[in-house]
């Protein structure tokens, strides 16, 4: 027969306290321990001994796993070092955990920035945005912050609102300046430009930079003469600016001033030895001086640092193909052709070049297409005569030599 043991109600009830006691004890025991960690953690991040303190507060985590702070320090920590990728996660973490902790947020939107995930770095600005009171200190801080951002992705029509804003607020702030006078030129908003520029002369009466800005502008809005004076005064402001030499030079180019020209873009590589266009410009220059001798080195130099651009393709194929190196010139009169689809000459010396070797056939295709890309220009020119009549705009304004945007891609 089985037997059947009742329980001890009595026996029941003291294991039970017994056990409850014991909880309590291990959790004061656990509780006390994370204390002292948190206290360890904090002492050894105020002495800047980073690597230890992250190993205390990965302790802390160990005790108390859903412990926001500890989170939000391991990010401090990782973003300290300038590990800003590394301290988002952590960041976010903590948020989850947290969502109202003081500062939080920013600290993340900041990694986020200064880790170059700017999108992010966007929502999490635009959520802390609505949050802060307007016209507060804190509001202006993420809007500056929102404005960089933007103009850091290149989309520099939703940057220029928050960065005008910026400029109002810091009138003595510079570095927002040119950041709006570059996102102007960007947008072609070329008055802009100009404005700004007039506003920073007012804080810094030799800014190279604020120079050729204005000239590009100046350029775009087919002032030549203005353009190369602005040029001239931001190489007299520092005549080691990157590319100052280079955007005097290639107006110079433009104007056909070769002679003149060609200093520039030598002084430029003087600046910087591996400068692709300057290269390239100073070897065309040669050619309209006659110095083809001169060329050919800068046109190979230049393909050997940056095959990808066209214009030293192209003008060693017409190198090559006046020496009478025919297949060479044609291999490179083909690479400029791919590389610049829409550059008549590449198609034109391309076509000229077939003709001369009896290729009837691909000499003909060529014509076309610089046919039919000659007729697509004169439609465009077509329809800026009418559109700068409707404007009350005389029609010269729209000759002048290419701007350098459009040579750099071709």
């Amino acid at each position: 027969m089985e037997m059947i043991v009742k329980p001890n109600l009595q026996l029941t009830i003291a294991l039970a306290v017994a056990l409850g006691a014991l909880a309590t004890v291990c959790h004061a025991q656990a509780t006390a321990a994370t204390v002292s960690q948190r206290q360890l953690a904090f002492s050894l991040e105020q002495q800047g001994k980073n690597a230890e303190a992250e190993t205390a507060w990965h302790a802390v985590l160990k005790g108390t796993p859903n412990n926001a702070e500890a989170y939000a320090h391991l990010g401090f920590l990782e973003a300290l070092q300038g590990h800003y990728k590394d301290a988002a996660p952590f960041y976010r973490r903590a948020l989850i955990l947290d969502p109202k902790m003081p500062g939080l947020q920013m600290n993340l939107g900041l990694a986020l920035f200064k880790g170059d995930e700017l999108k992010e770095a966007i929502r999490v600005f635009d959520q802390l945005l609505k949050e802060q009171p307007p016209n507060s200190p804190e509001a202006q801080r993420v809007a500056i912050l929102i404005g960089m951002a933007r103009y850091g992705l290149g989309e520099f029509a939703m940057a220029i609102p928050y960065l005008k804003e910026a400029t109002t607020r810091e009138p003595q702030n510079l570095p927002f300046r040119l950041l709006l006078a570059h996102s102007c030129l960007a947008t072609k908003q070329f008055q802009c430009v100009l404005d700004v520029y007039h506003e920073i002369l007012t804080l810094n009466a030799e800014s190279a930079e604020a120079d050729m800005l204005a000239g590009e502008a100046l350029d775009e809005m087919k002032d030549p003469d203005g353009a190369v004076r602005q040029f001239r005064a931001a190489v007299k402001a520092n005549p080691r600016e990157p590319n100052v030499h280079f955007g005097l030079g290639y107006l110079l180019w433009g104007q056909k001033q070769y002679e003149n020209a060609a200093v520039e873009f030598q002084e430029e590589l003087a600046n910087v030895p591996n400068h692709v266009q300057a290269l390239t410009y100073l070897a065309d220059c040669d050619m309209h001086l006659n110095h083809p001798q001169a060329a050919l080195p800068l046109l190979t130099q230049a393909i050997q640092i940056d095959p990808a651009v066209g214009l030293p393709h192209l003008d060693l194929g017409i190198l090559e193909a006046a020496a009478g190196y025919r297949e060479e010139a044609l291999q490179q009169l083909k690479i400029a052709a791919t590389l610049n689809p829409d550059d008549m000459n590449a198609h034109w010396q391309l076509a000229r070049l077939y003709k001369d070797m009896g290729r009837t056939a691909n000499a003909k295709v060529e014509f076309q297409k610089t046919s039919d890309l000659h007729k697509a220009v004169d439609a465009s020119l077509v329809e800026q005569l009418e559109k700068a009549s409707a404007n009350g705009k005389v029609a010269g304004e729209l000759n002048g030599a290419p701007s350098k945007s459009e040579s750099v891609k071709r």
